[in-house]
């Protein structure tokens, strides 16, 4: 009878040894695979913030070739507008200003005149002189290569005998310069219509500047440069390719002409253009 408790007794020792064997394995196993999840999360998490990081560092690469291909864009727009200047002032061809600036001059032509104009905006609005218009029922722009526009009135600044017109599509135009900085003496170029001529150019320097207008304001820049018929509207550009004026009258005595100083133009316009509400900007 003991000898079969004690072979019990053995048996229940080695079960239970057995089972605790089985749950201390069971709860090592769930112990790896805890571990194991966490692992797996962890590196996923790193992965993730390594991904993060790599396409922030992306961005960011991105943001700085763009930013240095914009620099690069304007060094080189602006290097190219410093050897127009230097050429022009260091000879007397004005041919690469007159490419350039020929592109955004127009003729204007109307069923009882004609006269020149130049796009201001990269969408077509135009500059001329009002008296150009005057009594006109039909009125047409002819760019440099000869296309034919409809033109729209925009408006009219009558005291200082501007208009602001418009045809459509996008276009090269003139910037206009500040007329406070011009000086007596320094180069210019007159680019227009005169006697029916279509773009036609004369150069000659700035005579004097303030003279005082018809409409008795001193806004007038005076220059020897030839104005004919035909060249009302036109600019006057300096060496840098900007308008400091446009062209408008001429006294009979020869090579005395006059044009509106670009700030003057630059008032009337944006009287036009806050009257019509326009959304552009000179």
């Amino acid at each position: 009878m003991k000898k079969e408790k004690s072979s019990v007794f053995i048996l229940f020792l080695i079960v239970l040894i057995i089972t605790s064997e089985i749950i201390s394995i069971i709860i090592l196993n769930k112990k790896i695979l805890d571990l194991e999840n966490k692992l797996e999360n962890e590196n996923r998490k790193l992965e993730t913030r390594i991904n993060e990081k790599i396409d922030t560092n992306n961005i960011e690469l991105q943001n700085k070739i763009k930013e240095l291909s914009e620099n690069l864009a304007n060094t080189k727009s602006n290097v190219e507008k410093e050897i127009s200047t230097i050429k022009a002032k260091t000879s007397n061809d004005f041919s690469v200003i007159i490419d350039k600036s020929i592109k955004s001059i127009v003729n204007i032509r109307t069923d009882v005149a004609q006269g020149t104009g130049f796009i201001i905006s990269p969408d077509g609005y135009i500059v001329t002189n009002a008296h150009v218009l005057s009594g006109a029922r039909e009125a047409e722009a002819i760019t440099s290569d000869y296309e034919i526009k409809e033109l729209s009135l925009i408006g009219y600044n009558l005291t200082l005998d501007l208009a602001l017109l418009k045809i459509s599509g996008n276009h090269d135009y003139l910037e206009l310069e500040n007329s406070d900085n011009v000086r007596v003496g320094e180069k210019v170029i007159a680019i227009g219509n005169p006697l029916g001529l279509s773009f036609s150019v004369s150069e000659g320097i700035v005579s004097g500047i303030h003279r005082l207008g018809m409409n008795g304001i001193p806004a007038y820049i005076q220059t020897d440069a030839s104005l004919n018929p035909g060249n009302s509207g036109g600019p006057l550009i300096n060496t840098n390719g900007k308008v400091i004026g446009i062209n408008n009258f001429k006294a009979r005595a020869e090579n005395i002409g006059f044009a509106l100083e670009s700030n003057y133009i630059k008032e009337g316009i944006k009287q036009i253009i806050n009257e019509k509400k326009l959304n552009i900007t000179i």
